[in-house]
């Protein structure tokens, strides 16, 4: 994604890959959570539209699965959200083809050379530029140099290297673990969310992809992450408890074996306060600011992060000044979903450490407002959708309607929980639900 808008600038584009690229969607070595689960949040579908027009309907094209989230059922610490229009459309496909359909824009851009193969071994700073030293003595030579490498990226070390301080670093451990497995539905099926939360650290993610196919994933925190074992997988997903998931593992073809996956700590690096921070450095995705995958911010953080790239390139030279106010407002798109998924992360008790007062009130207000929504106010399940997808600003949870609701569930109590989705009655009974539009 950080190559298109460079491209559109006008500028040669080097991009240097560690991994060998594969010729489809298959998976590679460099992604270790590729077999998990992965959703492009609204936010994040609409930026990457916005970089490569077109690119929602290639992906169609190619197998994705639209998914309207108002339809998705979705069990929370307080019950179900309600079933209705208040959501937003996600693509629902496994990472390799995501990424083979965004490369294959992505390496038909003029002026864009992909370096496949290719591990950077350091980074100097010259007079003129910057200069990247890659294995077997290769050199490249430019103005600008974007680091996207991910959560495994040596920027650290390089800039330490070239005599600047060290970044300070915020980090979240939900000793969270995920295990997901890919099966053939045939007999048809329906999506599902059940979170897991702090008083239980269990859920699960069932999601239509390509090929008629379903990936299922467990999620839990430390003693509870869920086993490599194919038995043990599956007992955990049946100790869930939902009808639905059980008769859907009772009728599915396992594709392959389970994919575990346990790097999940949220790690924040403020590189946008280093002092003396060079001109023509940028740093984006993972290797910027890095969540628990379990909310799915990651890929729609990068895209947006990418669309602000465009801006950057676009508004003249980077000297250091730009580059770091351009840094500062790449770090800014962070802010929100950092909130997110800490809050959430400091609940459960894997966690060390505890949030903050203004967290913790934060957290509580959220907690409130999920409240109502399980209890049938369509405002608050749209605006906890708006926030977590990233589309709406946290202020809207402040709304007034949103403060007397809590308010009088307060003094009355919150009325009737939402009903069980009638989706998963049907799947339950042996019947395909709504899961694949």
């Amino acid at each position: 994604c950080t190559s298109r808008p460079a491209a559109a600038a006008g500028r040669e584009v080097h991009l240097v890959e560690a991994d060998r690229l594969p010729p489809g969607p298959l998976p590679r070595d460099g992604v270790p959570q590729g077999r998990q689960a992965h959703v492009l949040l609204h936010a994040g579908l609409l930026a990457a539209q916005d970089l490569l027009p077109g690119l929602r309907e290639d992906l169609l094209a190619a197998g994705a699965v639209p998914v309207h989230t108002g339809l998705l059922p979705w069990r929370g610490e307080h019950g179900w959200s309600p079933v209705g229009g208040h959501g937003h459309e996600v693509l629902s496909t496994t990472r390799p083809l995501l990424e083979h359909v965004v490369r294959t824009r992505v390496t038909a851009l003029p002026g864009v050379r992909v370096h496949e193969g290719t591990p950077v071994t350091d980074l100097e700073r010259g007079r003129d530029g910057w200069s990247v030293r890659t294995a077997g003595g290769g050199e490249l030579a430019g103005e600008v140099v974007v680091e996207a490498s991910g959560r495994s990226s040596r920027l650290p070390q390089r800039l330490a290297r070239l005599g600047l301080p060290p970044a300070a670093v915020s980090r979240v451990d939900a000793r969270t673990g995920y295990a997901t497995r890919r099966y053939r539905g045939d007999g048809g099926g329906t999506a599902l969310v059940l979170l897991a939360t702090p008083s239980s650290p269990r859920g699960a993610l069932v999601l239509p992809v390509e090929d008629g196919d379903w990936l299922v994933a467990a999620v839990g925190a430390g003693q509870d992450r869920p086993p490599r074992a194919a038995a043990g997988f599956e007992e955990f997903l049946r100790s869930l408890g939902e009808p639905a998931l059980a008769e859907q593992l009772r009728r599915w073809v396992p594709r392959g074996e389970v994919a575990v996956h346990r790097q999940t700590a949220d790690v924040r690096r403020a590189y946008e306060r280093v002092p003396g921070w060079p001109a023509g450095l940028l740093v984006l995705g993972d290797a910027l600011c890095a969540f628990n995958p379990v909310y799915g911010q990651g890929l729609a953080v990068a895209a947006r992060q990418a669309v602000l790239l465009r801006q950057a390139l676009g508004a003249g030279r980077l000297d250091a000044r730009a580059t770091r106010r351009w840094q500062r407002r790449l770090a800014r798109v962070t802010d929100v979903p950092w909130a997110i998924a800490t809050g959430e992360d400091l609940r459960l008790p894997t966690t060390e450490g505890r949030p903050g007062p203004a967290q913790r009130a934060l957290s509580r207000w959220a907690r409130a407002v999920d409240r109502l929504a399980a209890h049938g106010d369509a405002r608050a399940a749209r605006t906890l959708g708006r926030t977590y997808h990233l589309v709406g600003s946290p202020v809207e949870l402040l709304h007034p309607a949103l403060v007397l609701a809590a308010l009088r569930a307060a003094a009355r109590g919150p009325g009737a929980a939402n009903p069980r989705p009638a989706a998963l009655v049907r799947s339950a009974a042996g019947r395909s639900g709504a899961g694949r539009p």
